[in-house]
């Protein structure tokens, strides 16, 4: 391919990156809606988050299972881009569930929110098989040494995608965000507010999705390109993510079976479930561990699995995605939930109800849209000093796109909140300059500073607090593809195997956020947020000991 068509190309993919972007972060704000709708608690709520960052997880295992059983590659079989063009399908197919799904519900028909939990699983079934194609497809889209570079331009346009979404859904839920807390219940309590227009919404998507995948499969320009790597069975993996697979849905069915009565639980039954949610977190980590411990021993059967750089990434995945993810699905309870009688949040802010949410999800993800920005510089291959003067306008001009794009949908931040938001821009953009483009140094500089706001969070109060737990996306936002990076270095033939293994892993987004849900019905939506601090934490030791790793192999990052 020319170097033109390579643009085209790249052109073309980046529109599912943007769908990923827009869906994702409406959770943020469908999530409130539906706990308010249907009458649901904390953790329940995070079921949205379950459904769909849980579809990626079995997307991709199921993909390793049938082609560990047919002994080749499906997808690469199929094509990256057909793969898409399948993915896109069965997403449109999740959207056009949704309307069925949520026909005639009422406010308080808690049964109709499984039906929704099953529309926002196809959709993920379906991002999973786009998201496991699309990112091999943009590095494969030129030089493999600014791959990287591609993924952040194409994760600046998700994360663009990410900052409307929630304005979008807002406006299409509540018209406006000018209803008073009591006003707006009163106004669900009598239906005026239904789910008419959560349908609307998701034919909308499903038919973008279908044009998406029209747009792929006729377009001349898109190759359909095939990895050259042979597919490496890895059957003693299989067999240990499918035991995993057995002990979270046992751990998440007995969960679900408890709600059943629809009374109210008891402190010990509230306990069982938190206990039983941290059995299926510590699963996770316990596999992994052990796979890694059996395959020094023995690779046979393994696969990817014995180098410990892919070990060790896949829980930095399943952590980052999990911190990125919980941190805004929780931010909408936080700032909703009253204090006793005080007319105030946990934060000692005022209240704010379902349809005042959205300006701050959208701040919380567009966060993330400014580091990926920034991480797309080096794709224009810049002069030194441009770079610099880049590093520190292209930040705040990504800001000024979030707050032009809040504006035009009627919403305002106040003067004090812009000056909140851009010392934290500043201290993402002092990190950029520390960390001077190597991953290691910018895993290690970001997680300090997340685990830093986190903690600033918990022990403060008002926007000081609010405005530190906001910036977890900014200092998310450069991660996947530093982790990325450093997972699948030095793997040869099995980097094909090892990136399909770290899209499991996406599994983060659906384990960790209703763990922290439950933690907020146990205990506070403040307090839990420590478990933020414990993922930023992780992500520190990865990034130190990653390099040990890579060092000692003498392989290059």
């Amino acid at each position: 391919m020319t170097n033109q068509n390579n643009k085209s190309a790249l052109t073309t993919l980046v529109t599912v990156f943007f769908f990923w972007g827009f869906i994702a972060a409406s959770n943020g704000v469908f999530i409130p809606f539906c706990k308010t709708y249907f009458n649901i608690d904390q953790f329940q709520s995070q079921l949205v988050d379950f459904a769909f960052y849980g579809a990626y997880y079995i997307g991709a295992l199921l993909l390793f299972i049938l082609s560990s059983s047919l002994k080749k590659d499906i997808l690469n079989n199929w094509g990256y881009k057909n793969g898409i063009v399948y993915g896109l399908l069965l997403s449109a197919i999740g959207a056009f569930v949704m309307i069925p799904a949520t026909a005639g519900a009422e406010q308080g028909q808690t049964a109709v929110f499984y039906f929704v939990l099953v529309a926002l699983f196809i959709v993920g079934l379906g991002f999973s098989l786009q998201q496991t194609a699309a990112n091999p497809f943009a590095i494969a889209l030129g030089d493999p040494k600014t791959g990287s570079h591609r993924l952040n331009l194409a994760g600046g346009i998700n994360s663009f995608g990410t900052t409307i979404g929630p304005l979008v859904v807002s406006l299409a839920i509540f018209g406006a965000a000018s209803w008073s807390t009591e006003e707006l219940a009163g106004m669900i309590e009598r239906n005026e507010i239904t789910l008419v227009t959560v349908q609307g919404l998701y034919g909308a998507v499903g038919a973008l999705f279908l044009v998406a995948a029209a747009l792929f499969h006729f377009s001349k320009k898109l190759p359909a390109l095939k990895s050259d790597t042979a597919f490496e069975p890895a059957n003693k993996a299989k067999n240990l993510l499918i035991i995993l697979t057995v002990v979270i849905l046992g751990c998440f069915g007995y969960i679900f079976s408890t709600y059943s009565g629809g009374e109210e639980a008891s402190e010990s039954l509230e306990q069982t479930r938190l206990a039983l949610l941290f059995i299926a977190l510590l699963a996770v980590v316990i596999s992994i561990v052990i796979a890694n411990n059996s395959a020094s021993k023995s690779e046979k059967g393994w696969g990817a699995m014995k180098y410990p750089q892919l070990a060790l990434g896949m829980l930095a995945i399943f952590t980052y995605v999990g911190v990125e993810v919980t941190v805004g699905s929780n931010l909408g309870e936080l700032l909703k939930q009253a204090v006793a009688d005080t007319g105030m949040n946990a934060l000692g802010l005022p209240v704010l109800n379902d349809a005042q949410l959205a300006p701050f999800i959208s701040l919380y993800w567009g966060g993330l849209m400014i580091g990926r920005w920034v991480g797309a510089i080096t794709v224009f291959s810049p002069s030194k000093g441009l770079k610099r003067v880049l590093l520190i306008l292209v930040p705040y001009v990504a800001f000024g796109v979030i707050l032009l794009v809040n504006y035009l949908s009627g919403n305002d931040f106040t003067s004090q909140q812009i000056l909140f938001f851009g010392i934290c821009i500043a201290v993402q953009v002092f990190g950029f300059f520390l960390a001077k483009d190597n991953p290691v140094n910018t895993l290690k500089i970001f997680s300090i500073l997340g685990v830093l706001a986190m903690l600033v969070g918990l022990f403060s109060s008002g926007n000081v607090a609010l405005f530190a737990f906001l910036s977890g996306g900014l200092f998310c936002s450069i991660m996947w593809p530093c982790i990325f990076t450093l997972s699948i270095a030095g793997l040869g033939k099995y980097t094909s195997q090892g990136s399909a293994f770290l899209i499991m892993m996406i599994l983060g987004g659906a384990v960790i956020p209703p763990v922290q849900g439950k933690l907020a019905d146990v205990f506070d939506i403040q307090s839990s947020y420590w478990i933020a601090v414990f993922c930023f934490a992780y992500l520190l030791f990865y990034a130190f000991r990653t390099k040990t790793v890579l060092d000692k192999q003498g392989v290059m990052y």
